[in-house]
């Protein structure tokens, strides 16, 4: 049996809209099998919304894509699937699933495609490679997705960072945080979009953490988005004085991210928790470090 683990992912970063994000050590796991004919699928880990078992599972669905686009006849197959990343909350749980069906389909195969050629499937089939790419290379990955092809490049993140997600009772879809997004931006938003999004990879690259507040600023998703997560801002704000270095939305949302450097960690820890729980809504803090490794594969 084949074992995959795929990590969450925290897209959108700031003024990175469908093009940067982060994998974290929160993870999905993929157990699969070929059987003689048909579909079984386990599911071990409940989430608040129900997992299919049928052919409209989105792992399923993956695989059978991988097969038909490199002409090959699908197996009977046996899926275990246990989830630990929420569903429908911007971290990434779609694109754990289409990744590791990706993988898992590639591994039956007989490993036709190499890494590079899965990632470009996982884009093409997420429509951006934000969450896909650093579910398949860990850390930090810029990319950018045209008509023909995806092109990436993987940052190595610093060791002192701890990422604090901060997980609501409330989902909010995709289709929902698309549907409140303007149809045109000005000229004066895509300047301090483009100037902020350079500043956080620069900034990233070189430790600069002073420079994260500034550079995780945003006029593309995030201030129309804010209506859609009560209290954001304020929480933003919260973040900032108990000593985050930048906040940010993440994906689609409901999560909020606040990045914080370890000597911080334990302190904003507690802080935060403290005021989350005053707030309407439940929310639930934890603080994970970052994945370096991405997607990994093992045979059991």
């Amino acid at each position: 049996m084949i074992h995959i683990q795929i990590p969450a992912t925290s897209a959108n970063m700031g003024p990175g809209f469908d093009s940067i994000g982060i994998a974290v050590q929160l993870y999905n796991h993929i157990w699969v099998e070929e059987q003689t004919t048909g579909l079984t699928i386990e599911v071990k880990q409940k989430q608040a919304i129900p997992v299919p078992t049928d052919e409209t599972n989105l792992i399923y669905q993956t695989m059978k894509y991988f097969y038909d686009q490199k002409g090959l006849k699908m197996p009977g197959v046996h899926i275990i699937q246990e989830d630990h990343i929420p569903m429908v909350r911007g971290l990434g749980s779609s694109a754990a699933c289409i990744v590791g069906g990706l993988f898992a389909a590639n591994e039956l195969a007989g490993r036709p495609c190499h890494k590079e050629e899965l990632a470009q499937m996982a884009a093409k089939l997420e429509g951006h490679p934000d969450n896909s790419n650093p579910a398949i290379f860990g850390s930090m990955v810029v990319g950018a997705l045209d008509e023909k092809e995806m092109k990436h490049v993987r940052l190595e993140l610093p060791e002192d960072l701890i990422f604090a997600i901060m997980v609501p009772d409330f989902p909010v879809s995709t289709e929902k945080a698309r549907s409140v997004l303007p149809d045109a931006y000005s000229r004066g938003d895509m300047v301090f979009n483009a100037s902020r999004a350079a500043l956080l990879v620069a900034s990233m690259l070189t430790g600069k953490y002073e420079n994260f507040h500034m550079a995780m600023e945003d006029r593309v998703h995030q201030p129309y988005r804010s209506v859609l997560i009560p209290g954001m801002n304020e929480i933003f704000a919260h973040a900032k004085e108990l000593g985050a270095v930048a906040s940010y939305l993440s994906g689609a949302g409901s999560t909020l991210m606040a990045i914080v450097t370890k000597d911080k960690a334990e302190e904003f820890e507690r802080g935060m928790s403290e005021y989350l729980h005053q707030l309407e809504h439940h929310w639930e803090l934890t603080l994970l470090e970052p994945d370096m490794e991405g997607v990994k594969i093992e045979r059991e």
